[in-house]
C-alpha cells in the first residue's frame, strides 16, 4: 500500500485528500494540520465575520472518519521533515513515513511594523489578523466591546472584514497605503467607485494612509496615523496581505523562492517524491492565492499520484478574482490595468452614482481583462469568454449590459449550454448539475454533496439554486 503524507489539512490539503481517496483504495493518507479545527472553507470566513454563516456551514469535504486508510492529525504541527528517511515528525512527537509527501502549508498573514501592534511577543488585545477560524473567533469576541474598529488593508480580505464588521454594527474605518482599493485586481476609476460603494454601506475609507503606531496601554485605544492624527478604536484587524510558507520546505532543503518551487508535474524541482499545492507553492514563476487554482493543481497531484493519468500536467490557472461583501457585486479577472492602444480594445462604462464600473480588455478579438463592478448580470459569460479564450461577440456592449445578452442565468436556466461551467471554483458545468439531478439528486444540498458546487467562493449560489429550481419545475415527478 503506498503511503501519502499531506501536510496542511486547508483548502488545498483537504482537498488532494478526497481527491487521492476517491481515485485510489491502496492508498494509505496521513494529514497534518496545524489548526485544531476540521478542515473549512476560508474563503467564507467573512460570512461567518458578518454572522451570515457559522463555522460548521463552511466545513469542507465528505466525512471520511470510518475510512480506516485516512489518517488526520488536526493540531500537530510538523516540525521537521527528513527526505533522507522520508519521515515527517510532528511537535508532539508524532511521526509518519510517506512514499510520496504533498505539502499545502498554505500562507501566513503578514504583521506590519507599526509601533505598539506587538506585546510581550505577541499582538495587543483588541488587535488581530483575519486569517483562520481561531482569529474569526478573537475578532468576534473584541466586537462585543467595541464600538469603533480600524481595518489595515484595502485589499480583497480587508473590505471583507471591514464590510462584515460594520453589519455587525460597528463603525469602521479602512486604511490602504496606495492611492486606490485592490490596486493588483483594479483600475483607480474602479477603485474610486467601489470606496463610495462602500462609503453608502457604512465603511469609511482612507487612501495613502499608513498606520505608525497602536495606541493603548494594556489594549487597543486607538490608531496614530503617519500624519499624526489619531482614529480612536477598540478594535484593530489586519489585513496587509500574506506570504507563503515555506520555513518547512526550507529547512529540508527543497528549492524556495517565494513558495516551494515545482515543475508542471507539481513536483518539487529538488525532490521528486515531493509535491506542493496551493499557496505555498510556486510554479512557472507565479505564486497563486486563490482557491481554483489550488484544487486544479489537487486534481493533478491526485492523478499522477493514484496512477489515474500519470501524464498529468498542470499549466497555469486563468484567475477570477471575486469580492464576497454584503451589498458589493465585483469580479474582475486578467489585464485589468490595460489602456486602449494599437493592440488592446478597452470598453467602459461608468455610473459611480449607482455604484456601476464595466470594463473589458480585448486582444485580437480575445477577452483579455475585465472589471464587473455593481451590475454584474454578464459575469457568467465574461467568465467563459475569459476562460475558454473564445472569439468575443462582435457587439461589445452585450458583454457589459445583460439585457443585450440571450443568457441570463440566474433568470431562464433553460437558456445555459450544458457546457457552461457554473461553479469556477469546481469546474461544475450545467450540464454536470443537470446530470446529477437526474441520477436523483432532488435538493440542492443534494448537488452540493455530489458536485461540490458553490463550496469555494460560494457566489455561484444563486446560480446553482436557480437551476435546480428550473430542473424541479420542468420534472417534478424526479423531485
Amino acid at each position: 500500500m503506498k503511503r501519502v503524507v499531506v501536510v496542511g489539512n486547508g483548502m488545498a490539503g483537504s482537498r488532494v485528500v478526497d481527491e487521492l481517496l476517491a481515485r485510489d483504495d491502496r492508498l494509505h493518507v496521513t494529514v497534518f494540520g496545524a489548526e485544531r479545527h476540521a478542515a473549512y472553507n476560508r474563503v467564507l470566513l467573512s460570512s461567518v465575520l458578518a454572522g451570515a454563516a457559522t463555522v460548521d456551514d463552511i466545513r469542507l469535504g465528505p466525512d471520511h472518519s470510518a475510512n480506516d486508510r485516512l489518517v488526520v492529525r488536526t493540531g500537530v504541527t510538523v516540525r521537521r521533515i527528513d527526505r533522507a528517511r522520508r519521515l515527517v515528525v510532528g511537535h508532539d512527537g508524532t511521526r509518519a513515513t510517506y512514499d510520496v509527501l504533498v505539502l499545502a502549508t498554505g500562507s501566513s498573514a503578514r504583521v506590519p511594523p507599526i509601533a505598539g501592534l506587538v506585546r510581550d511577543g505577541g499582538l495587543i488585545p483588541g488587535a488581530a489578523v483575519f486569517r483562520t477560524v481561531d482569529d474569526c473567533h478573537e475578532i468576534l469576541a473584541a466586537t462585543t466591546s467595541a464600538d469603533r474598529a480600524v481595518v489595515v488593508g484595502g485589499g480583497l480580505l480587508g473590505l471583507e472584514a471591514a464590510r462584515g464588521l460594520a453589519a455587525r454594527g460597528l463603525d469602521v474605518e479602512v486604511l490602504h497605503h496606495t492611492g486606490h482599493l485592490m490596486e493588483r485586481q483594479l483600475d483607480p476609476l474602479a477603485g474610486k467607485v467601489l470606496a463610495r460603494t462602500l462609503a453608502d454601506l457604512g465603511v469609511r475609507v482612507r487612501l495613502a494612509a499608513s498606520a505608525v503606531a497602536v495606541e493603548g496601554a494594556d489594549r487597543v485605544k486607538g490608531v496614530r496615523l503617519a500624519d499624526g492624527e489619531l482614529l480612536p478604536a477598540e478594535l484593530v484587524v489586519l489585513a496587509c496581505g500574506v506570504r507563503p510558507e515555506v520555513t518547512l520546505a526550507k529547512a529540508a532543503g527543497l528549492a524556495v523562492d517565494h513558495g516551494v518551487v515545482v515543475d508542471d508535474e507539481l513536483r518539487s524541482v529538488s525532490d521528486q517524491e515531493v509535491y506542493a499545492i496551493g499557496e505555498c507553492a510556486q510554479h512557472d514563476g507565479q505564486v497563486y492565492g486563490l482557491v481554483a487554482p489550488a484544487w486544479e493543481q489537487a486534481r493533478v497531484v491526485a492523478d499522477r499520484v493514484s496512477g489515474v493519468d500519470p501524464t498529468a500536467i498542470y499549466t497555469g490557472s486563468r484567475v477570477v478574482t471575486r469580492l464576497k461583501a454584503a451589498g458589493v457585486d465585483l469580479a474582475t479577472m486578467g489585464e485589468t490595468h490595460a489602456d486602449a492602444d494599437a493592440e488592446a480594445e478597452v470598453v467602459q462604462f461608468s455610473d459611480p452614482a449607482r455604484g456601476t464600473y464595466k470594463k473589458v480588455v480585448i486582444r485580437d478579438d480575445r477577452l483579455v481583462g475585465a472589471i464587473l463592478l455593481g451590475e454584474i448580470g454578464t459575469v457568467g459569460t465574461v467568465t467563459q469568454l475569459f476562460d475558454r479564450q473564445s472569439p468575443v461577440p462582435r457587439d461589445r456592449l452585450t458583454l457589459l449590459f445583460s439585457g443585450r445578452w440571450s443568457v441570463a442565468p440566474a433568470e431562464n436556466p433553460a437558456h445555459i449550454p450544458d457546457r457552461t461551467t457554473i461553479c469556477q471554483c469546481n469546474g461544475v458545468t450545467k450540464g454536470a448539475i443537470t446530470r446529477c439531478w437526474l441520477a436523483g439528486a432532488g435538493t440542492v444540498a443534494d448537488v452540493v454533496a455530489e458536485t461540490r458546487a458553490t463550496t469555494g467562493c460560494g457566489t455561484c449560489r444563486p446560480t446553482v439554486e436557480g437551476i435546480v429550481e428550473w430542473l424541479a419545475a420542468a420534472d417534478p415527478e424526479v423531485a
